[in-house]
C-alpha cells in the first residue's frame, strides 16, 4: 500500500507516523526563522501580482435565443493546498500570490521540515498564516484527505509527483511539475549555454540540461524552459510545445525564475504539449447559469422533445412541458 493510500485509509495517524519515520518530525505548523529576503520577495510578488492580474477572464453573457440566456461567472476556488520544495521560496510567491489573486479564502501550505522556518518567514511577507512542516508524499495526502482542500498546487521531486497523480483522482492538482529541465537551441555564445546548463543543474541530479540543433528537437522534448540564442531567436513565435520561452542572450531562466512576474511552476516530462504551466485560472473555475422566460423554453422545447425521444428519454421531454 503506497503512503497515500495509507493516508486516505487511515487519517493523520498515517501521516504522522510517515513524517515520524522520513522527516523525523510530527507534522506542525513552521515558525519563522531566519532572514527572508523581504525587499526582494516584495518585488517578485508585485510583478507575479500585476502579471496574473491582467490574466483575469471575462464573465460573459449571451442571449442564444430570445427569452434563452447564458452566463458564464470564474469563480475563485474556496481552498487551495500548496506544496513547497525545501527553501523554495520564490515557488512559495509563484503559488499564493495568484491564488490570493484569484480570491482563494484559504490558503495552506506544507513543505519540509529542514528549511520550513524560512518559508514560514516569507509566508508572514506575504500575509499567510497556514503553514506546516511536512513534506513528501506524506504532506500531499495530508492535503488531500485530512485538509480536503479543493486543489493541490506546487512542484516537488518525483515522489511528491506520484503522489501528485494519486490523489489526483480525488482532488485536483495543477500539473506534475518537476524535475526540471532546460533546453539550450541556437548558436550563441558558448559561455551563455554553459551557464544555463549549470544554473539548471542546481536543481538535482536528475535535472535534464542539454542543448538540441533543431526546433523540431525541442519540440518533440516539450521541455520546462525553452532557451533560444541566436538565430534560434527568430524562432519564438513558432514555439507551440515548452513550458515557458526565454528569448535572447539577456533572457536568462533565473529572471523568470526569481524575477520578471511570469510563473516558474512548468510542465515537465513533456506535459507542455497539452498544458501550460500555473496562472491565474489554475485557481479560478467557470460557472454557467441558464435563465430561461416561458417564451424563451417554447422556443426550445422542440428540440428537447425530438433529441429525447431519439435518445429514449420520456421524462426529459415532459419536464419541458409545462
Amino acid at each position: 500500500m503506497t503512503i497515500v493510500a495509507e493516508i486516505k485509509e487511515r487519517g493523520f495517524e498515517a501521516v504522522r507516523e510517515w513524517a515520524l519515520e522520513l522527516d523525523g518530525a510530527e507534522p506542525a505548523p513552521a515558525e519563522a526563522s531566519g532572514e527572508a529576503p523581504r525587499e526582494a520577495l516584495l518585488a517578485l510578488a508585485s510583478r507575479v501580482r500585476r502579471w496574473h492580474e491582467a490574466q483575469r477572464p471575462a464573465d460573459i453573457s449571451l442571449e442564444t435565443e430570445p427569452g434563452v440566456t447564458l452566463e458564464r461567472r470564474w469563480v475563485p476556488l474556496d481552498t487551495v493546498g500548496i506544496y513547497v520544495p525545501r527553501k523554495l521560496i520564490s515557488t512559495l510567491v509563484m503559488c499564493a500570490v495568484p491564488a490570493q489573486v484569484a480570491g482563494v479564502r484559504r490558503i495552506v501550505v506544507c513543505t519540509p521540515p529542514q528549511g520550513a522556518g524560512l518559508v514560514a518567514a516569507a509566508a508572514e511577507v506575504l500575509g499567510l498564516d497556514e503553514i506546516w512542516a511536512l513534506g513528501g508524499p506524506q504532506a500531499i495526502g495530508w492535503l488531500a484527505y485530512v485538509e480536503r482542500v479543493d486543489k493541490i498546487v506546487g512542484p516537488g521531486n518525483r515522489y511528491v509527483n506520484d503522489a501528485k497523480l494519486e490523489v489526483s483522482r480525488d482532488v485536483p492538482i495543477d500539473l506534475p511539475g518537476g524535475p526540471s529541465e532546460v533546453i539550450v537551441l541556437g548558436d550563441g555564445d558558448a559561455r551563455l549555454i554553459g551557464l544555463e546548463l549549470a544554473a539548471q543543474r542546481e536543481h538535482g541530479h536528475d535535472a535534464v540540461c542539454k542543448t538540441v540543433d533543431t526546433l523540431e528537437e525541442a519540440e518533440a522534448i516539450a521541455p520546462e524552459h525553452l532557451v533560444l540564442l541566436g538565430e534560434a531567436e527568430a524562432d519564438a513565435d513558432r514555439v507551440r510545445n515548452a513550458g515557458s520561452v526565454f528569448v535572447g542572450p539577456w533572457s536568462p531562466v533565473a529572471a523568470g525564475d526569481y524575477a520578471t512576474g511570469g510563473n516558474h511552476v512548468l510542465p515537465t516530462n513533456g506535459w507542455a504539449r497539452s498544458v501550460g504551466g500555473l496562472g491565474l485560472e489554475t485557481f479560478l473555475k467557470p460557472l454557467t447559469i441558464q435563465r430561461l422566460t416561458e417564451e424563451g423554453l417554447a422556443r426550445v422545447r422542440p428540440t428537447i422533445e425530438a433529441l429525447a425521444a431519439a435518445e429514449g428519454m420520456p421524462a426529459h421531454a415532459e419536464a419541458a412541458r409545462r
